[in-house]
């Protein structure tokens, strides 16, 4: 028996490559097959059964491509209902992988078809569960994805998480191996665990969700407490995952056009789409074409562009390093965005050769924002997320997440330079580029963000451990 998890952390996504006997079985992929079909092809073994935990928010799933070009079946949960051939597993049902038993527990409350399934070995004993949203390591799902208005709250569903946890899941013993879905980063829970394989009983001790005392309504309330509105485009993705998609491949030939500098600027003046620069943000910060959204493709690339840009049909031409057009359309189109029609051939050093119209944004180092501190009316904006922010910052700081920067624009000061940071110098050029889109054009970055000020020593208000501010 061979089990991998194949883990991507842009997404802090895990899926799963199980064989036995030369059968394999892949759970929750994402939309690139390569990866799975290369391992199994190397192993001379055949993709049996696709099984997925649930309709997925935060990226589009492999499942549909994955079972048309391997003939595997796939298989969801109770209740589900797909637009495909797929099996609906019955609670309980088993499925034999080579020497090994997959047997679908059907674990309702962050979605109602949620099933975790657990794995029992040649010997069949219980050896690991695959946890999906259900249960993570130190949180549980979030139970507002699936609510349909007054038919079913987040508080309904929070209760039959409850249930589910613990009458399928800490049952289990404390030797039981917890394969979860995601890790810290994902928006799918609150207080994910930087750790992405367990075990069940270190679960039973530590995980706030599954205390053996705790009530139902005790686990009502704290599931549901602080929960953020999730990314708009969490449901378009759900859409996607439930009714299919475009091929993938398909997708990339599309967005793999090369435009030369006025080939992009034609596109871009005659259709509605957006100019998405994915190079690193010092790149932006020294030159880029005007009104462009820069998204570094090296930071949490994906879920930035869902959560920013959100209409998965939106239009996109890029602007990436040479050489990154392919992996910047496939990690687009991980999370529903198949619609880049092209990218600028020679990245912005081709346009600059060409003379077209540039931009550029004034960025600062901590040591010199230190020396304008005591100036009149200066103001500055903390573009973190609201953790980070209630933890410690800038004395009268004013905190706008970039999670919902596009619903606060309005807030920013109109008639003075102010000045902006998140905690490295990432996301603050990701705000600056969409306040400069919006013809606001009076921000300074500071670079290196918050960790960078705290460094030269400028002060800041006394930090407060997240955990405290329940």
């Amino acid at each position: 028996m061979k089990i991998e998890q194949i883990y991507t952390g842009c997404l802090a996504q895990g899926a799963y490559y199980i064989e036995s006997n030369d059968e394999v079985a892949i759970i929750d992929p994402l939309r690139e097959t390569k990866p799975y079909i290369d391992r199994a092809a190397k192993n001379n073994a055949k993709i049996k059964y696709i099984f997925e935990t649930h309709f997925h928010a935060d990226f589009v799933s492999g499942h549909v491509s994955l079972a048309k070009e391997t003939g595997a079946a796939i298989v969801f949960g109770p209740t589900a209902k797909t637009s495909f051939e797929s099996i609906i597993a019955e609670d309980r049902q088993e499925f034999e992988i080579g020497n090994i038993t997959i047997v679908a527990l059907h674990t309702p409350g962050h979605t109602m078809e949620s099933t975790t399934y657990l794995l029992r070995d040649e010997n069949g004993k219980n050896h690991a569960i695959f946890s999906g949203d259900t249960l993570f390591l130190g949180d549980v799902g979030r139970p507002d994805l699936a609510q349909k208005g007054a038919d079913m709250t987040q508080e309904d569903l929070a209760g039959i998480l409850y249930n589910s946890l613990r009458t399928q899941i800490m049952p289990l013993s404390d030797d039981v191996i917890v394969y979860p879905a995601h890790g810290a980063g994902s928006a799918c829970g609150k207080n994910l665990s930087k750790e992405t394989v367990g075990l069940l009983g270190e679960q039973k001790k530590t995980n706030y969700a599954l205390r053996s005392d705790m009530t139902k309504e005790e686990f009502v309330k704290e599931v549901t407490d602080g929960l953020l509105p999730p990314p708009q485009y969490f449901p378009l993705n759900v859409k996607m995952n439930k009714e299919g998609y475009e091929d993938i491949s398909d997708v990339i030939e599309k967005g793999t056009r090369a435009l030369s500098p006025s080939e992009f600027e034609v596109l871009a003046n005659e259709t509605d789409a957006i100019i998405l620069d994915v190079r690193h943000q010092k790149d932006f910060i020294n030159g880029h074409i005007p009104r462009s959204i820069f998204i570094g493709i090296d930071g949490g690339f994906a879920p930035w562009v869902g959560a920013l840009i959100g209409d998965v049909k939106q239009t996109i031409l890029l602007v990436t390093p040479e050489g990154r057009e392919e992996e910047t359309i496939t990690r687009l189109s991980r999370v529903g965005f198949d619609n880049t029609i092209g990218y600028l051939k020679g990245s912005f050093n081709a346009w600059k050769k060409e003379g077209k119209e540039t931009d550029s944004l004034k960025s600062i180092t901590a040591e010199e924002f230190k020396t304008v501190l005591n100036e009149e009316d200066i103001r500055v904006v903390d573009v973190r997320k609201d953790g980070e922010y209630s933890s410690a910052h800038i004395n009268n700081a004013q905190h706008i997440s970039l999670d919902y920067i596009n619903e606060h624009l309005n807030e920013l000061p109109e008639d003075i330079p102010f000045y902006v940071h998140c905690a490295g110098g990432y996301r603050s050029v990701i705000a600056a580029s969409i306040w400069k889109s919006r013809g606001i054009h009076n921000m300074i970055d500071i670079a290196g963000g918050f960790g960078a000020i705290k460094k030269v020593g400028i002060p800041v208000t006394d930090f407060v451990c997240p955990s405290t501010l329940k």
